[in-house]
């Protein structure tokens, strides 16, 4: 078992922080904010871990990026098919079929 994460792991920049100290600041300020953020989660550690981390450390209830944050703890809806090669190749068998 890996040891407990700190705010230094979890919020190296300090990306999380500076953006709860901006007042006023807007959802599309606080998702870039996050995406900018999410890129530097180390290669296989789990990024919700950092999250929930960031939200129990930093989380104002009513804040934006506490609700962007509770965001990217949903799992993503899968929605339709997926581009590709072999996307490809399987739609063009289909159709052959018909």
């Amino acid at each position: 078992m890996s040891a407990p994460l700190d705010i230094a792991q979890a919020d190296p920049k300090g990306l999380i922080r500076e953006s709860y100290r901006i007042e006023g600041i807007t959802k599309g300020e606080c998702r870039s904010i996050f995406l900018d953020w999410a890129i530097n989660v180390p290669v296989g550690a789990d990024p919700h871990e950092h999250i929930r981390f960031c939200l129990s450390h930093y989380g104002a209830p009513s804040h934006t990026m506490t609700e962007v944050l509770n965001e990217g703890l949903v799992a993503p809806t899968r929605t339709g098919r997926r581009g590709g090669a072999a996307a490809r190749r399987r739609d063009e068998s289909a159709s052959d079929l018909t």
